[in-house]
Formats: C-alpha cells, structure tokens, sequence
C-alpha cells in the first residue's frame, strides 16, 4: 500500500477491541483498519497506524472524518488500495443542509467522544444558538461541553455575566472558561484530550476554534481568521481534518455553522430542554399546546417565573422544526406524484395524435 508519511499508532487513534470485532466480522484477513482524517472531493485520507493512505471514494460510499474503515488491496490490473467496508459509527455528529429536510443530513464527523461548543465572548452565540447545538451534540451520542472561549477579551464581571447565560441553557454540561491568549483554562479541557478520545470543535465562524486547535496541537495546523465589526467571523476553516495532539487526543476542527436544523434530533431537543419537558407533565390537559390556555403548567411557571419566556418559546419552535419539515416533504412528494402523472397522460395523449 502507499505511505505518505509516519502516522501515530491504533491505539493512539482511538482503535479497541470493539473495532476490531467489528473488522473481524468482514471476514477477510487481507483488511487492515484506518482511520479517515481527511476527506476530499473522491478521495480521503486515511491513517493506518504506520502510515496515511490516499485511497479513492467509492461512488455511493458515504466517508466522514473520524470514520474507522477495513481498507485492502486494490484491483491486481489497478494496484492501490479500496476501501472494502466503513465501520459502523458509535456516535455521530450530523447537521441538515437542505431547507426543511430537503436534502439528506451531512455527517459532520463520526466516532466523536466529546463536543467542544466554543462560545465566544466577543462573539454572538445567543441562548438559542446554543440550545441548537447542544440538542446535536447530545443527539449524536457524544458529550457537550461548552467552552466560554476569548476570556481576556472582557471585563471579568462579562465572563461571569456570560458562564450564567450559558448554565441557565446547558443544565448538566460542564462550563469552563478558556483563553487561547493567556492560557486560561487549558489545564481544565486537558482531561477530555485523554490518549485515544476524539474531541470536534463546533461553534459559530469567530469563536476561536482554529486558534484554540493551534494551541492544542503546539503547531499552525490551520489557518485563523478576524472577526468582523459586527461580531460574525470568518470562515478560515473550510474543510474537517482529525489530528493527533502532542498529548495523544485526537482533535476535529470544523467550519463554522451557522444555519442549524434540529430536524431529527427529537431527543437532543428533549435532553436541552428537561427543564420545560418535566413541567409540561403538570399540564392539566395532556394534549395542551402551550399557547396561555387554562391548565397549562408552562403558563403559569411563566407567571411565577419559574420558566423564561425566550425559552418555552426556543422549545416550541425547536419542537414544531421536524413536524414542519416532514410535512413539507410529505407536500413535495405529493406534487411530485401529481406532476409524473400528468407527464403520463400528456404522453398518452400525444402518442394517440
């Protein structure tokens, strides 16, 4: 097979007695695992554990960074390595790109065992961008932590302003404050870069993940950008790229994102908003809507302010996401029927001129 150059080994990646089961399974001594760092458009690259590969994509084969894959030799006439199989995923990171589920997810990364959602505080992650993520996240199967990144930014009274913001949304999720500048906080993120435990970065363009990625990995591995006047960044990550870091965690930078779907992330939603989901219970009538009738347990928590109103209406809207979108699709299939089967008669028609 083809070396491009040294590669850390399995164990260092993330590799276990579960996956190898998993690879045993395939039944073909001539596999040896790797793990997908990069991927491009028709090829990826892949790391072996004494080596990175480059191997050409499959058509119909779907590839994600953080993938574990059996690759072997390829075709006698073509040489190379193929790609026999993808390992099944453990945890999966994945985000809708098309308007109202119109398009199929796109797995922004795979066998991830802990999100780092960066918010910066010279930035604009609101309260509801962030319940958005944090539904993904726990949707996806991995751990949520939210980093309070650009600490020296701000007064320190901000800082505090801000980690109360995010603990009234994150309930569970530990909170740590950071500074790629002076070093703030990197002592509390080192215990989740543990040797073999992937980590991804997500969080709005301008957060700092690209700094906060250099500093990990104690080189420029990626590119950084400014934020703009208005508090929105740049988009200096274009691409998804695992590394190993000096410590042995392995590290997953990713675009910003800024349009979020939590279509099918109906549990995720569920775990970001316990809080509501528990005092619903209490409602009088069990197929209450939530808009002021009598009965309502969230109305009157309204009220009393046991619940913010920003929040009941995040959860409304993040909750109506997958109905809506299901009902558009539904209404798409239904003309799309509609218009084959005109095109049928219009044919018919014509074939009897």
């Amino acid at each position: 097979m083809p070396t491009i150059s040294a590669a850390p080994g399995l164990l260092a990646l993330g590799w276990d007695d579960g996956w190898a089961t998993a690879l045993a399974a395939l039944c073909d001594p001539t596999l040896v695992p790797a793990r997908v760092s990069r991927v491009d458009r028709g090829r990826c690259t892949a790391m072996t554990g004494i080596a990175e590969l480059r191997i050409a994509a499959e058509r119909g084969v779907e590839l994600a960074v953080g993938d574990w894959l059996g690759v072997g030799p390829g075709p006698a006439t073509g040489g190379g390595v193929r790609i026999a199989a993808v390992l099944p995923r453990r945890r999966v990171l994945r985000r809708e790109v098309g308007a109202m589920g119109a398009a199929p997810p796109q797995i922004v990364a795979a066998n991830v065992d802990t999100v780092l959602l960066c918010d910066a505080l010279d930035g604009s992650l609101s309260p509801r961008h962030l319940e958005r993520f944090l539904a993904l996240v726990w949707q996806s199967g991995a751990t949520p932590v939210v980093l309070v990144t650009k600490s020296d930014a701000v007064p320190a009274a901000v800082v505090a302003d801000a980690v109360d913001a995010v603990k009234a949304v994150a309930d569970g999720v530990s909170v740590l404050v950071v500074s790629s500048t002076t070093g703030e906080g990197m002592d509390d993120v080192a215990p989740y870069l543990a040797p073999g435990r992937t980590v991804a970065l997500l969080g709005l363009s301008g957060a700092g993940k690209s700094t906060l990625a250099n500093l990990l990995a104690g080189a420029e591995i990626l590119a950084t950008g400014a934020v703009r006047k208005d508090g929105s960044g740049r988009h200096t990550t274009s691409h998804r790229e695992l590394v190993q870091l000096p410590g042995g965690g392995l590290l997953i930078d990713t675009p910003g994102m800024r349009a979020l779907s939590v279509v099918g992330a109906g549990d995720g939603v569920e775990r970001v908003f316990h809080d509501v989901e528990v005092l619903a219970q209490s409602c009088k009538y069990t197929n209450c809507s939530h808009a002021g009738e009598q009965g309502c347990a969230l109305a009157a928590a309204l009220s009393d302010g046991r619940l913010e109103r920003g929040r009941l209406e995040s959860w409304l809207r993040l909750r109506a996401e997958p109905a809506s979108s299901q009902l558009e699709v539904a209404r798409r299939d239904v003309a799309k029927r509609k218009q084959r089967k005109a095109a049928k008669i219009a044919g018919r028609r014509a074939a009897r001129t």
